[in-house]
């Protein structure tokens, strides 16, 4: 009985000190950063348990609340990206109503040119009016540079996460490949902790998911299934930046076409994925730059082009009514110029109404993106206008017939049956099968030139101009004149020589009249225009129809609406991550009090083990000494 006593106590001895180490282990842990709790395991050594022995080290932590932690920390990485880089968007308009603001400013423009109209004598109203149409312009300028200074700063970005997620894969695979040939069971908890924290940190910069292995290691993938590190190999992540972005530069699948750079999963097997593409990257800080630098800030530049296109073409185009008959309609397109555009609603057998879009130009017809229309539709076409009226007849068919190509080439569902007559500059649209012709408009840029201020009296104005020597038109014939116009957007500086163009009473009458800054007032503020459903305003499937005035406000109230949704889609999201921080570190985190607790109950086992084996000895004593 005193051998398996001793045996026992011995044995007892040991399983509790070990038990001891791994709490004065947890203890001194309990502040480290992706530390897990630890336990030991007892397990009998001899038969009728007579005997105790160490088992393994294991790592107390719930599976399930590690796999929300992940995804709440990809989650709050992702919408706390957004909520900073919309907040700086929406600072750029400023505070709605102030003077300072982009409507504040908007205002100003448009009031002088109320006391213009009331003092068209005046030199200093006149002055007034171009200093604060200069302001406007200015201010415009400065909110479209700041929004592809926020997509350069991205772009940048982009490459330093990038690498740093990239490194974060070479150090699962290489902590993967120490676990899986190392058999002291504390030393493989702590690679473990170490691949826990290295996932976790990965989880911010992108939706992952992991898949534990029978040899310890884990496989890592993206939420859209992309292999990311297999045991002891891992793809490499590489980006191709593209520096300073413009108001051009877009992604593409198309590699041949994309100017902005994108991320390249570059697997040990030699293939390569684009993790840039739409949804290859869910969540996590990655996924939001890329949303923030292909969309949300590009739909800003758009907004803002559509404010300075609204701004010149509000006062230098008119707009042809066409007058309609059975199936037909009729307009005048005399003076059109490149970039002006005849839109004929037609309506198809099924009920559907669309618009057909013609844009002018000075080359061979071609397709329109149509996210540079007024109508998303699809149904664009350039067509030639080079040749002159004469020409009319021949190139507005090509286009019509092109048109009804490319559409049954993109499989719409419903291809339009246009033709086209012209008598001089008059033509005339007649629907065909399955199209019925419901009207028609043009609008057309009346001034000739940046110079030309007679033409058009008092309606048409050239006030706002691309750079200091062109007509904006809306051009598509050297790239669209329409993107990055906002950065260029000026008063026209023929005007700035020259103020009295603003009072004139005629084409040949110098004498003074409030006619022009009327019209002109009118034109902004009164005005219906029509905006592409691109700019996100009013609707992302129909075009909007305001006055130049109200689509300024509109852009303040969308981007303030846009940063507030933001705002509240992070603080709730925050609350999701602590609360899986909380659950997480309820099992995995170190309780002092209940480790001390641990300790007392360990104490006294070591305590008793130890009188046993005192016990024994003095049986084995008293033995040797009969």
């Amino acid at each position: 009985m005193s051998l398996d006593a001793i045996w026992t106590s011995t044995a007892g001895l040991k399983a509790t000190q070990a038990a001891i180490n791994i709490v004065s282990q947890n203890v001194a842990n309990a502040g480290t950063a992706g530390y897990v709790r630890r336990t030991i395991d007892t397990v009998s050594t001899a038969p009728g348990n007579t005997g105790i022995g160490v088992g393994t080290v294991t790592r107390s932590f719930d599976a399930a609340a590690l796999k929300q932690l992940r995804s709440e920390t990809a989650g709050a990485a992702y919408t706390s990206t957004r909520s900073n880089i919309t907040a700086q968007l929406d600072k750029l308009y400023g505070t709605p109503g102030t003077s300072t603001a982009l409507d504040g400013t908007f205002n100003t423009f448009t009031e002088s040119l109320q006391e213009l109209t009331a003092s068209p004598t005046s030199a200093a109203a006149r002055s007034t009016v171009l200093s604060n149409a200069a302001t406007l312009a200015t201010q415009i300028n400065s909110a479209a540079s700041t929004v592809q200074n926020l997509r350069t700063g991205i772009e940048s970005q982009l490459g330093t996460d990038t690498a740093v997620a990239s490194s974060l894969l070479q150090n699962i695979a290489s902590l993967n490949s120490k676990i899986q040939n190392t058999t002291d069971d504390s030393s493989k908890a702590d690679l473990q902790d170490q691949r826990d924290q290295a996932i976790n940190n990965l989880s911010s910069y992108m939706d992952v998911s992991t898949v534990d292995q029978r040899d310890g290691t884990v496989t890592v993938l993206t939420g859209s299934g992309v292999t990311l590190v297999d045991r002891g190999n891992a793809a490499t992540l590489s980006f191709d930046g593209h520096g300073t972005l413009d108001a051009s530069s877009s992604y593409s699948t198309d590699a041949s076409k994309r100017t902005v750079g994108t991320i390249t999963v570059n697997t040990p097997g030699g293939a390569k994925i684009d993790l840039g593409a739409p949804g290859a990257i869910r969540s996590g800080s990655l996924a939001a730059q890329l949303e923030l630098r292909d969309v949300t800030l590009p739909q800003a530049q758009r907004q803002l082009d559509d404010l300075a296109a609204g701004l010149a073409t509000s006062l230098s185009n008119k707009t042809v009514t066409g007058t309609t008959g059975t199936n037909t309609v009729q307009m005048d397109i005399s003076g059109i110029q490149a970039g002006n555009t005849l839109t004929i609603p037609v309506t198809f057998g099924d009920g559907s109404v669309r618009n057909v879009t013609l844009v002018a130009s000075n080359s061979a017809t071609t397709g329109v993106d149509p996210a540079l229309t007024t109508d998303s539709s699809g149904y664009a076409q350039t067509f030639d206008i080079s040749g002159g009226p004469t020409t009319y007849q021949a190139s507005i068919s090509a286009a019509l017939t092109a048109l009804s190509s490319n559409a049954a080439q993109k499989q719409f569902k419903n291809i339009p049956s246009l033709t086209a007559s012209v008598s001089g500059t008059s033509v005339t649209f007649t629907g065909g099968t399955n199209t019925t012709v419901s009207g028609g408009s043009a609008s057309i840029t009346v001034p000739t030139g940046v110079s030309d201020f007679t033409t058009g009296y008092p309606n048409q104005t050239a006030v706002f101009t691309d750079g200091v020597n062109t007509l904006y038109t809306g051009s598509v014939d050297k790239g669209a004149q329409l993107t990055g116009f906002a950065q260029r957007l000026t008063v026209n500086p023929v005007l700035q020589s020259n103020s009295s163009f603003l009072t004139s009473s005629g084409p040949s009458d110098t004498t003074t009249s409030g006619a022009r800054g009327q019209a002109i007032f009118t034109a902004l503020t009164s005005t219906q225009q029509t905006f592409s459903s691109a700019s996100g305003i009013g609707g992302f499937s129909a075009p909007y129809h305001a006055s130049v005035a109200q689509f300024t406000q509109d852009i303040i109230s969308a981007q303030g609406a846009s940063a507030s949704a933001a705002k509240s889609s992070d603080d709730t999201q925050q609350v999701a991550l602590s609360t899986a921080q909380s659950r997480f570190s309820t099992e995995a985190g170190v309780n002092i009090d209940a480790e001390m607790s641990n300790l007392i109950a360990l104490q006294t086992a070591y305590g008793a083990n130890a009188r046993v084996l005192t016990a024994a000895r003095d049986m084995l004593n008293q033995l040797l000494q009969i």
